[in-house]
């Protein structure tokens, strides 16, 4: 497959962009850049691609966040993600691109207007069910399009855990996840010399993205920030459905 300019414009913004929030800058908004590669090769090839990168991100991610994770909270929500990673592996021969395709915009509408929209003001004590049902979701959403962040945030926001405490749970999370996530990727083909190459070549440009957002993450306005890649998530994810029918 030819990779045009418009592929690699958008990859880079994408994988800028995950970078920054693997950092813990930007509240799990690098759900935006599977869509994004999404309109040029599709959900399948695209989840591909970004895995070995978000790995690469994770590594420079646990060392920054290591060690202010709630290590009780992992031990709830990593086995039900497990789960949730399971499932999808199973469905996924059930799911061709335009099922996926279709699914990856009507979750990148959901989580943007969920997003746009939820609140902050509320504070909840764990509960055990719904950090179960969250992890479930989120390893589910992130096995298929990498879009774990919207779940695990709708159980760890109403927390209310101080900022480090908030930021190294979420990165530990991922980075666990996404070394599981190698190996049903792997049994299934999707880790291959050519997407392997794509990832080798956008590596730097991941390593800048978490090194930038842990650079200007006290200098940015998050809320700002964030609701502008809700804005695209949303036109993207509705563009992803739009031609899934055309």
């Amino acid at each position: 497959m030819q990779l045009g300019m418009e592929f690699w414009l958008l990859a880079v913004l994408g994988v800028l962009i995950t970078g920054i929030s693997k950092s813990g800058f930007a509240g799990g908004m690098g759900v935006i850049t599977v869509p994004l590669l999404a309109l040029q090769i599709g959900p399948i090839r695209a989840a591909a691609i970004m895995l070995p990168l978000l790995l690469v991100m994770d590594v420079l991610s646990v060392r920054a966040w290591l060690g202010q994770q709630r290590n009780d909270l992992l031990r709830l929500l990593l086995p039900a993600a497990f789960a949730g990673i399971t499932v999808g592996y199973f469905l996924f021969d059930y799911l061709d691109e335009q099922k996926l395709s279709i699914m990856l915009g009507v979750l990148s509408i959901a989580f943007a207007v969920w997003g746009l929209f939820k609140g902050h003001g509320f504070k909840t004590e764990p509960k055990p069910w719904l950090g179960r049902t969250s992890g479930v979701v989120a390893g589910l959403t992130s096995f298929l399009t990498h879009a774990g962040g919207p779940p695990l945030n709708f159980y760890l926001l109403p927390l209310q855990l101080p900022r480090p405490q908030f930021l190294a749970t979420a990165v530990m999370f991922f980075a666990a996840i996404n070394l599981v996530k190698l190996v049903p990727y792997t049994m299934l083909g999707q880790i291959n010399g050519a997407n392997l190459l794509i990832g080798l070549i956008l590596a730097p440009v991941a390593w800048l993205g978490v090194w930038l957002g842990l650079k200007i993450q006290h200098k940015i306005n998050d809320k700002l920030f964030n609701r502008i890649i809700l804005l695209m998530l949303l036109v993207v994810g509705s563009k992803l459905i739009i031609d899934s029918y055309v």
